[in-house]
């Protein structure tokens, strides 16, 4: 271990919990290691992850994002950890803005705040941009992608958010086992950088339950980028509308498929948990 001592701020969105750091005053020189250590429960904080936050590269932003799964790997985006990047910058006194961009692997993000009567900021809507329905990057399909179609005998719907999800609609979702379907889903040939696998079920009341396995990752209670793709998935197989309320074990995130646009708006909470300093590993 070294004795360098780094300043972290434990947050969440509903459930989806990440270690965030400001690295133009707490440089981390291997996050990916720093990731795996931090992330394990019961010897390190505890969490999904480890999300950097830092100076923008290009003007188009205010700020950076990087996002490293528990497992060390690096992700391209993740929607409820962007929140918490806006979150942070603006209760942290870093801008004085409530409409933040935030540049991340997944191209740039823009974040509206919603600040409360204490001055911080409560939930955030996020711009994620248009979702792909076909990417032979990220679905080796023969046509490139596909809308529907069957992988390892699960019928579903592939939809890019910047990173990959697989869609499936069930009966009843609490009745899937998630580890043992999503490790299984996630690691499919077709996927040639693996996959978000969320198992979806359409309640009576046109909300969505969901669950998520998320690559690098496993079983977590929230992803933002999932609940997108899941609402996508249901306007495209005809099963919702426009807007949707998606509800994971963490919590709702209410989305919107903006039909002039193209784009997807997710808003959900931002939460802080607690803040403390940590040994480089």
């Amino acid at each position: 271990m070294s004795n360098k001592k780094c300043r972290f701020t434990k947050m969440h969105g509903a459930g989806n919990d990440y270690i965030y750091v400001y690295t133009p005053d707490n440089p981390i020189p291997d996050p990916s290691h720093a990731s795996i250590a931090w992330s394990r429960q019961h010897f390190g904080i505890g969490s999904d992850g480890l999300i950097l936050i830092g100076n923008s590269p290009v003007p188009e932003a205010d700020f950076s994002m990087r996002m490293f799964n528990n497992d060390g790997t690096e992700g391209m985006m993740c929607g409820n950890g962007v929140r918490c990047v806006g979150k942070y910058v603006f209760d942290h006194g870093l801008t004085t803005n409530t409409r933040v961009a935030i540049d991340t692997l997944s191209g740039i993000k823009t974040i509206d705040l919603h600040v409360g009567e204490d001055g911080k900021v409560h939930s955030a809507t996020v711009d994620m941009g248009s979702p792909l329905l076909k990417n032979k990057a990220q679905m080796d399909s023969d046509d490139g992608g596909m809308v529907e179609g069957s992988v390892l005998g699960w019928n579903g719907t592939f939809v890019s958010m910047g990173n990959p999800h697989f869609v499936i609609f069930v009966p009843d979702v609490m009745e899937i086992d998630i580890e043992r379907e999503g490790r299984r889903l996630e690691h499919a040939p077709i996927f040639p950088e693996r996959c978000n696998i969320e198992f979806a079920t359409i309640r009576p009341d046109g909300t969505i339950r969901m669950r998520v396995w998320e690559r690098g990752s496993g079983i977590t209670l929230a992803c933002g980028t999932g609940a997108c793709a899941t609402a996508v998935a249901a306007n495209v197989c005809r099963l919702r509308g426009r807007c949707s309320e998606v509800e994971m074990d963490g919590g709702i995130l209410k989305i919107e498929w903006n039909e002039l646009n193209g784009h997807v708006y997710m808003t959900g909470p931002a939460t802080t948990v607690f803040e403390g300093e940590i040994e480089l590993p």
